[in-house]
């Protein structure tokens, strides 16, 4: 017995170095996101905003008297809205693709985010409808995809290669139908509906944040009960199962769970293109022994759709820029990097 116990101890000792290790290091790199977007909020709202301003705007919100900075009034509701928007679709993306093991496996990707753009262009351009009620179209309208990419792929149980394949499949009718919207529409009412399809935190009012927020508030600890359902069936479905994982209805409460946040985000901004697509990945290769790495992968979308929204307004100013356009830019690249990358392995193997 004490042989035994003196030949496993070195692996264990290994072992538990190991997991302090990946432990360690998943706190420091959340610490450091969370540093990054605290950063980003701060440049985004005090930008060319001087110091003396600043502080009196501060010493009115503690009602210690000064003055309201029109500046930072104007700018604190669009970064937090940013942050909002990019928690939600760092989540989203992130449990797509990992109870669907695709990588492309995405709400922008897929036709989530394309259903909630066709309803919102609809809403606009053929009702004439603005503000919430546009907003209430798009997620009607992601759902309705959600459920039609669901039902036309299911064969008895849920195969993450049909579902993908389906989901593009759709994503093009819905981008068909836009155009057909588009083609059929006046000019003035086009421009704008063009600007929300790309994808724009523009000037939302702190009701609207509030809204996001409560629906965050009933997302995130569904997002949390699923997360360590998606651990389990990282290891596969007999393993899963043998841990006492549902692993079909886990996988369809995931699937829910991501289609929700994408949906009421792309309700609220618009379908701000790649950010649901590249935040997992980013957040994996931060981290590679975290599994799932939610937490992280909701801070790196913060980051990104933070990053993008300052370049779009300070950096690109004039250009009436939306944001969608920048987090376009950076994601299409990558897109096809990672679908060069992916064909350069089978090819190898």
């Amino acid at each position: 017995m004490s042989a035994g116990s003196d030949v496993a101890a070195p692996w264990v000792a290994q072992v538990t170095g190991l997991r302090a290790g990946a432990a360690r290091r998943y706190r420091v790199v959340v610490l450091l996101l969370v540093a990054v977007v605290l950063l980003l909020v701060a440049v985004t709202v005090l930008w060319d905003v001087a110091p003396a301003e600043a502080v009196a705007h501060l010493q009115h919100l503690l009602g210690l008297g000064g003055d309201r900075s029109f500046a930072v009034r104007l700018r604190l509701p669009r970064a937090v809205l940013s942050v909002a928007v990019g928690v939600a679709f760092g989540l989203a993306g992130a449990l797509f693709q990992v109870v669907l093991r695709n990588p492309l496996a995405s709400p922008d990707i897929i036709g989530v985010t394309g259903g909630a753009s066709l309803a919102g262009a609809g809403a606009i351009l053929l009702a004439g409808l603005t503000g919430a009620w546009v907003s209430l179209a798009a997620f009607g309208g992601a759902a309705v995809v959600a459920a039609a990419i669901l039902l036309l792929s299911w064969s008895g149980e849920l195969s993450g290669y049909r579902f993908v394949l389906v989901g593009v499949g759709l994503a093009f009718v819905c981008q068909s139908g836009i155009g057909y919207l588009i083609t059929r529409s006046q000019v003035d009412d086009v421009r704008s509906a063009l600007v929300w399809m790309v994808g724009s935190i523009g000037t939302p009012t702190w009701g609207t944040i509030g809204i996001l927020a409560a629906c965050l508030l009933l997302l995130l600890p569904l997002t949390g009960y699923a997360g360590w359902r998606l651990r389990a069936m990282q290891l596969g479905d007999e393993t899963a199962a043998g841990l006492g994982v549902r692993v079909t209805r886990s996988r369809l409460l995931v699937l829910l769970v991501g289609v929700a946040l994408a949906a009421v985000a792309t309700a609220v901004a618009g379908p701000v293109a790649f950010v649901a697509f590249m935040s997992a990945p980013i957040a994996r290769r931060l981290l590679p022994a975290a599994g799932a790495a939610l937490l992280p992968a909701a801070l790196v979308g913060a980051v990104v759709v933070l990053a993008a929204e300052l370049v779009a307004e300070q950096l690109l100013t004039g250009l009436e820029v939306p944001v969608g356009i920048v987090t376009g830019v950076v994601g299409a690249p990558y897109l096809l990097w990672l679908l060069a990358t992916g064909t350069s392995r089978r090819t190898s193997r």
